[in-house]
């Protein structure tokens, strides 16, 4: 019975992903396949390719540099994170990404992207980190302040928006049990409605202006069939233990290191109750 690892976004919550995923490579936890959203699908990276430490390193050292994100990249290139930066200039040149180790890690690794025509979620495979790089990009391209990437064709953005934690779509494709990180320790608040401004600034996709007028619904929806997996043994529950100390968008080194810490703290916690439901399940 395949297991998958299931990696919901956040931003800069991410880093509580970080620290779980830095403590399933010193414990050498691995899964079948793994699927991310957005910074779920960023910090997934290094975990694949076997570098402890290194989303914590680079988020520490850059997260203050306006290249890396800020207003001034997004008046200057319409992203607010920097797609050149971040996507090629930093894991090509400054934080060396291991490509090799992540093509003969065998884990089959899936990025949930959506599909802006459709207004859909897609769940496309990540073959080769630079080849595929435009895919980890869309996953965490933010509504409002990215630009629509392009691939194959066709206009993608953030995968939250249709499928924050797609835990169901990876049970159809072949893992029937998982171990899920949430970023958050509480049910996702209320978003303000966005409604005119989606019409405006997407009024060439309605399939998109309605998965987005419909999201917080969807995602109450997914909250509920977490929590009814995990009561029924099919999935492994981690979320923070209490509130991380950052938000979606920080800048602060110290903040981002101590949602990390809190990651880790939970994951070495739940270690051994996580161990044995990974052994019943296989």
């Amino acid at each position: 019975m395949k297991i998958g690892l299931v990696l919901q976004g956040g931003g800069t919550r991410g880093m509580y992903t970080a620290g779980v995923l830095d403590v399933f490579l010193e414990k050498g936890i691995t899964f079948d396949g793994v699927i991310g959203v957005s910074a779920g699908a960023v910090h997934a990276c290094s975990y694949l390719s076997g570098q402890r430490g290194r989303s914590l390193r680079y988020f520490k050292k850059y997260c203050a540099d306006p290249r890396f994100m800020s207003l001034r990249s997004l008046l200057k290139t319409g992203d607010l994170v920097g797609a050149d930066f971040c996507y090629h200039e930093l894991p090509d040149r400054l934080d060396i990404y291991d490509n090799d180790a992540y093509l003969n890690c065998g884990v089959p690794f899936y990025a949930c992207c959506t599909n802006l025509e459709t207004g859909k979620a897609e769940y496309l495979s990540v073959k080769d980190m630079r080849g595929d790089i435009d895919i980890l990009r869309a996953s965490a391209s933010i509504p409002f302040v990215s630009r629509i990437v392009m691939i194959d064709g066709k206009p993608y953005l953030d995968g939250g928006c249709a499928d924050s934690v797609p835990i169901r779509a990876f049970r159809d494709m072949g893992y029937p049990r998982n171990v899920v990180i949430l970023t958050r320790c509480e049910r996702f608040p209320k978003e303000p409605k966005c409604a005119l401004l989606s019409r405006l600034r997407y009024h060439k996709y309605p399939a998109f202006i309605h998965t987005m007028d419909t999201r917080q619904a969807v995602y109450d929806q997914t909250e509920e069939a977490l929590y009814a997996m995990e009561k029924a043994g099919e999935i492994f529950l981690i979320r923070p233990s209490r509130p991380l100390p950052v938000r979606a968008i920080e800048k602060d080194a110290s903040r981002i290191e101590a949602a990390y810490r809190i990651g880790r703290a939970d994951a070495l916690q739940l270690l051994d109750r996580l161990t044995s439901w990974l052994q019943q399940s296989k």
